[in-house]
C-alpha cells in the first residue's frame, strides 16, 4: 500500500470527502469537510484515494495549511479569504438596548458580529452551490430555492455598512438584473 502525503484527497464511507493534514507514525490525521479532524490508520484500506500525494519526510504546517485552503475552496466553496471590515468601525462595539428598563444591554464587539455576517454569507454562498449540483432537485426546485437565497442576500444588505469594499456586499434580486 502506497504511503499517501499530505495535501492527499481522499473520500471515506462514513466521513466523506477529505484531505490528509498530518502524518503519525502508524495513522493519517485527516480533516473531512462534513465531521471535521479525525484519525485513520495507515492500513485502511475501505477508502477512494481522490487525489495521491507522495509523502514527504518534512512538510511544514504552513504548507498543510495552504493545501487544505486550496482544496476546501475548489470542494466545498468554503471561503477562506479574510474580508475586510470598514475602518471606521474598528475596535467598536454594538450596543443593544432593551425596552424592558429591568433587562441589562447587550454590547458586542462589531468586529465579532462582522465576523458571523461573514460566516452567514459564506454559508449562504456553499448553499446555493449544494443546491446547483444536486442530483434529486429539478430545475425548478432549484429556481425557486435559489430565489428564495437570493431574498436572504436581499434581507442581508443592512449590513453592507460594515464592509470596507462593494464587491463583498450582500446583493438582493433588484441588484442583480
Amino acid at each position: 500500500m502506497e504511503l499517501l502525503g499530505v495535501g492527499s484527497r481522499v473520500k471515506h464511507p462514513a466521513f466523506g470527502d477529505g484531505v490528509i493534514v498530518r502524518l503519525h507514525p502508524a495513522a493519517y490525521e485527516v480533516c473531512f469537510i462534513q465531521f471535521g479532524l479525525k484519525m485513520v490508520g495507515k492500513e485502511y484500506a475501505n477508502w477512494q484515494v481522490v487525489d495521491a500525494i507522495p509523502a514527504e519526510e518534512s512538510v511544514t504546517f504552513s504548507e498543510a495549511e495552504q493545501a487544505l485552503t486550496r482544496i476546501l475552496r475548489a470542494w466545498a466553496g468554503v471561503s477562506l479569504e479574510k474580508v475586510p471590515m470598514g475602518d471606521r468601525w474598528m475596535k467598536g462595539k454594538m450596543v443593544l438596548h432593551p425596552g424592558d428598563t429591568a433587562t441589562q444591554s447587550k454590547e458586542v464587539p462589531i468586529e465579532t458580529f462582522f465576523h458571523k455576517i461573514v460566516m452567514m454569507r459564506d454559508r449562504l454562498r456553499v448553499l446555493e452551490q449544494n443546491i446547483n449540483a444536486h442530483k434529486k432537485l429539478d430545475d425548478e426546485d432549484k429556481v425557486n430555492l435559489q430565489q428564495y437565497i437570493t431574498r436572504c442576500y436581499g434581507s442581508m444588505t443592512t449590513f453592507n455598512v460594515l464592509f470596507r469594499n462593494k464587491e463583498d456586499y450582500f446583493v438582493g434580486e433588484s441588484a442583480k438584473d
